[in-house]
C-alpha cells in the first residue's frame, strides 16, 4: 500500500472516532445528555444510512440501527424529533471537519499533464430544488423555475484530486458573483480552468496579479483590443477570423477596456455541421425571445475561442483546446452526486428535516472523495488505467451499509474494511480500455509533441 493510502485510510479511521463526533455533538448542543441516538448514530444514519438507495424512510433508518452491534433500538419518531437546528449545527460542525481533514491528506495522483503548474483548479457549480419551506433561507433562480433552491459551489485540483473549496449557496447567487470568492484561492503558479458562468474580468485580472494562470472560453461581448499592433485598438475578431486560412489562429490580445488583461487568444474552427446546428439553435433562442442574431454572432458560432494567459513555452496553440476539456471531469464529479450519492433527490417537506438530508449528503460526498486521490494515483502508477470516478462512486455505494456497520466496531475492522475496499477498487473502478482515446491521453499525446519539439529546437540552435 502506498503512503497515500495509508494517509486517506488513517483520515478516515480517525474522524470516525468516537470521541470526536460525540465531543462535536455536545460543542454544539445536539446531545446533552445520555441517550440512544448518539451523535455518531446520528451522523452514520444521514450519510450512509440514507445512501443505498435515492428516498430512505424514516422507517428504514430504524431498521438499519437494529443491524448494528450496539443492539439499539431507536423509532423513526425519535430519529425526526432529533432533526432540528441543533442537528444542523452538529452536521455543519463536521462538515468543516472533514474538509479540513481531507485537504490535509498526502498529494499523491499528479499524473504529468499539469507539472508547470502547482494546482489546477476545476470550478463550477451544481444546482438544485428545495421544498418551498427553505424560500426564505435558499431562495430560488426566479421565474417559472423552483421557488426554492441551492447550489454548491466547488473548486477541484485536478492534479491532487482534492476539494480546494467547497460551499453551499442560495441557487439565486450567480456564479459571476461567486467567482470572487474562488479566485481568493489565487496564488503563484496556480492554473484556473473556468467555464462562461465564471467570465469576469476583474477575476482574470486578479488571477494575474498573484502570479497565477487561467483558461476560459471567450464570452463575445467583451472587449477586445489589438495587443499586436504598435497603437492598442479595438480588434474586429469576426474580420480577423475571415482570413483565417487553416483550422486554428492565435492572437495576441487585452481583455476589457479598462482592464486590459493581457492573454493570447486561441480560436479552433467547428466542423460545419456543429455550426449549422450551433446557428440553427441561436435563432431559435433569439426568436423565441423577439429579437434577431447579429451576424458577428453567428460568425463566431463558426469557432471555438478561448482566452488563457498561459504562454506558449508551456502550451502551444493545439494545446490549449485540448486542456479545456479536462473541465468535464467537474461534470462528472456532479454527476456522481446526483446519480449515486443522491444530491438532488430529498423528498422531504420540513426545513430541518430537509437540511438534515442535506447536510448528510454533503458530508458522503467529503468522506467518499477522500479515498479519490488514493485511487487515482495506484491505477495510474501500477496500471498505467485512469480512474473513473462514477465507477468508484458506484463501487462503494454498494458498500454503503458494510460501511455504515463497521463504523460501530473497532478502528482496525474500519481499516481493514477500507483497504479491501480499496484493493477491490482497483479492479472495478479503472476506466474501461477502449479505441477512442480520452481526454487526458489526447492532452498527454499533445504535450510530448511539443516537449518533443522543444528539444529538437535546442539541438538545432545549439
Amino acid at each position: 500500500m502506498t503512503t497515500g493510502t495509508r494517509s486517506a485510510v488513517s483520515m478516515l479511521t480517525d474522524f470516525f472516532a468516537s470521541d470526536a463526533i460525540e465531543a462535536a455533538a455536545r460543542r454544539t448542543g445536539f446531545v446533552k445528555r445520555a441517550s440512544k441516538l448518539t451523535g455518531k448514530l446520528f451522523l452514520a444514519l444521514v450519510t450512509f444510512g440514507a445512501w443505498s438507495d435515492a428516498t430512505t424512510t424514516l422507517a428504514q433508518l430504524a431498521a438499519k440501527v437494529t443491524q448494528l452491534d450496539q443492539q439499539v433500538e431507536v423509532s423513526p419518531e425519535a430519529i425526526h424529533q432529533r432533526m432540528n437546528p441543533r442537528a444542523l449545527a452538529f452536521l455543519q460542525d463536521m462538515i468543516r471537519q472533514a474538509l479540513a481533514k481531507v485537504q490535509a491528506i498526502e498529494k499523491v495522483c499528479d499524473d504529468g499533464l499539469f507539472t508547470a503548474f502547482t494546482k489546477v483548479y476545476l470550478a463550477d457549480s451544481t444546482g438544485f430544488g428545495l421544498p418551498d419551506s427553505l424560500h426564505d433561507l435558499f431562495p430560488g433562480s426566479g421565474g417559472s423555475a423552483t421557488t426554492a433552491g441551492a447550489k454548491i459551489q466547488a473548486v477541484w485540483d485536478y492534479k491532487s484530486s482534492v476539494f480546494s473549496h467547497f460551499a453551499l449557496t442560495p441557487w439565486n447567487i450567480p456564479d459571476q458573483k461567486y467567482v470572487d470568492t474562488v479566485v481568493a484561492l489565487a496564488q503563484k503558479g496556480v492554473l484556473f480552468i473556468f467555464d462562461l458562468g465564471y467570465f469576469k474580468l476583474k477575476a482574470f485580472a486578479r488571477i494575474v496579479e498573484a502570479g497565477a494562470y487561467f483558461l476560459s472560453r471567450l464570452n463575445h461581448q467583451t472587449t477586445i483590443l489589438d495587443a499586436a499592433t504598435e497603437h492598442v485598438q479595438p480588434l474586429q475578431l469576426p474580420s480577423l477570423l475571415n482570413t483565417v486560412v487553416g483550422n486554428s489562429i492565435e492572437h495576441a490580445v487585452f481583455l476589457g477596456a479598462k482592464e486590459q488583461v493581457a492573454a493570447r487568444l486561441v480560436a479552433y474552427r467547428v466542423p460545419e455541421s456543429v455550426v449549422n446546428e450551433r446557428r440553427r439553435r441561436a435563432k431559435k433562442n433569439a426568436k423565441k425571445k423577439g429579437y434577431t442574431p447579429s451576424q458577428t454572432h453567428l460568425t463566431l458560432l463558426a469557432w471555438n475561442l478561448f482566452i488563457t494567459n498561459v504562454p506558449r513555452t508551456i502550451w502551444k496553440t493545439e494545446t490549449v483546446g485540448k486542456v479545456y476539456p479536462i473541465r468535464w471531469q467537474v461534470e462528472l464529479i456532479f454527476k456522481s452526486w446526483k446519480s449515486s450519492l443522491h444530491l438532488a433527490s430529498i423528498k422531504t417537506k420540513k426545513a430541518d428535516t430537509t437540511l438534515c438530508y442535506l447536510y448528510g449528503r454533503m458530508l458522503l460526498i467529503l468522506l467518499t472523495y477522500a479515498l479519490c486521490p488514493q485511487m487515482r494515483h495506484t491505477l495510474w502508477w501500477k496500471k498505467k488505467r485512469e480512474l473513473s470516478l462514477l465507477k468508484l462512486v458506484r463501487h462503494f455505494q454498494a458498500l454503503a451499509d458494510r460501511w455504515m456497520q463497521v463504523i460501530f466496531q473497532s478502528e482496525l475492522a474500519l481499516r481493514r474494511f477500507l483497504i479491501r475496499a480499496c484493493a477491490t477498487a482497483e479492479r472495478l473502478a479503472a476506466k474501461a480500455s477502449r479505441k477512442r482515446r480520452t481526454t487526458a491521453q489526447i492532452l498527454r499525446a499533445s504535450l510530448g509533441q511539443q516537449h518533443e519539439s522543444v528539444e529538437f529546437a535546442a539541438v538545432v540552435n545549439a
